[in-house]
């Protein structure tokens, strides 16, 4: 087909042209104002997340219309009574609802992950990867344009947000502990990887090779990553020092900003930890010193449902605290994820 000039519009040809002509030339600013129109929804959905779980029931439908729609479009684009006009136009639509679904999963788990991290540790980095993952859902040129078309790209994205969304849903709808859960939703992101990869039903051995093998990377990669993954739906509520626990009101008394200097200081530390109702996990307190791990406490089983959290309380004798020692005392699971950590310092 020969190439058509561009020709100058007349001041009246914006009137007189078709919506479909219109619609060609203005379809990136309406894609980048829906974009915006899909970040401020998500807004609204992390608003929602943030008060109630019960929306992670349905979202196993929304991530099983991805999977399959991820599995089975490229097959149906390539059939050759469709027209290549109309295997685009579904293939956009597709990515619609797509790109409408993982915003609404993502957006609502995102201020689930960012309750569980703590500002000052590692785990705040699977935070801001779950932000961008959420943000590009809501880019439609950059979904359409590049995610969509590479497979490779299709299945890792497809990978990371089941796992982040399976990893937060264990937990709160079959109390199953973060340490299993994370496993489990290891194991399911890397089944989601191969078979958006590479189906098994249309791929050489070889390539179903390579995609079983990226998908153990994954598992492995998650395993040895753990303590850099917020334990959600666990989250601190808050966290206290003190010179004495008071076990009639279960509280320290009285609460400590510094700590005085000297020898043989115990200190007790209570760190109430929320979580959901059924949910029992295993956590310890580490106590610190300059940085340097001074004791670790037995692990003691946290039991969820209590609205103020379950009072953890330890306490320690530190043989010496020099002027202007810097203590902290970090709440971390079986697994080695951080719940929340507290510090003090103490006086010059």
């Amino acid at each position: 087909m020969a190439d058509v000039k561009p020709t100058v519009d007349s001041p009246n040809s914006s009137a007189s042209a078709p919506p479909a002509s219109w619609f060609a030339r203005h379809k990136d600013k309406l894609w980048w104002l829906h974009s915006a129109y899909a970040l401020l929804l998500g807004v609204g959905i992390m608003w929602l997340g943030a008060r109630n779980y019960n929306f992670l029931r349905v979202t196993v439908l929304h991530v099983g219309f991805i999977w399959l729609s991820s599995l089975y479009l490229p097959r149906l684009l390539n059939r050759p009574w469709l027209a290549p006009r109309w295997a685009e136009r579904l293939r956009l639509l597709v990515n619609f609802f797509n790109k409408n679904l993982y915003q609404q999963v993502l957006f609502f788990i995102l201020p689930i992950y960012y309750g569980s991290a703590t500002l000052s540790s590692g785990n705040l980095f699977f935070v801001l990867l779950l932000a961008l993952s959420a943000l590009m859902s809501t880019l439609d040129v950059v979904y359409d344009r590049h995610v969509s078309v590479r497979r490779g790209l299709t299945a890792l994205f497809f990978a990371f947000n089941l796992f982040a969304l399976i990893n937060v849903m264990l937990p709160v709808l079959w109390s199953i502990g973060n340490n299993w859960a994370t496993r489990l939703s290891a194991l399911l992101a890397a089944l989601g990887y191969a078979t958006i990869l590479r189906p098994f039903a249309e791929s050489k051995k070889w390539q179903r090779g390579f995609a079983a093998a990226v998908a153990v990377v994954l598992v492995v990669l998650v395993e040895l990553a753990r303590p850099l993954i917020p334990p959600a739906p666990l989250r601190l509520v808050a966290a206290e020092f003190g010179s004495e626990y008071l076990a009639d009101t279960k509280a320290v008394a009285p609460v400590l900003s510094e700590v005085e200097t000297g020898p043989a200081r115990r200190l007790h530390v209570l760190t109430p930890i929320k979580a959901p109702l059924g949910l029992r996990e295993t956590v310890q307190h580490r106590w610190y010193k300059n940085g340097k791990l001074v004791w670790a406490s037995p692990f003691i089983q946290v039991t969820g449902g209590r609205e103020q959290g379950f009072r953890l309380w330890t306490n320690y004798l530190f043989d010496v605290i020099e002027p202007g020692a810097a203590l902290r005392v970090d709440a971390v699971t079986e697994g080695g994820q951080l719940i929340g950590r507290v510090r003090v310092k103490a006086t010059s």
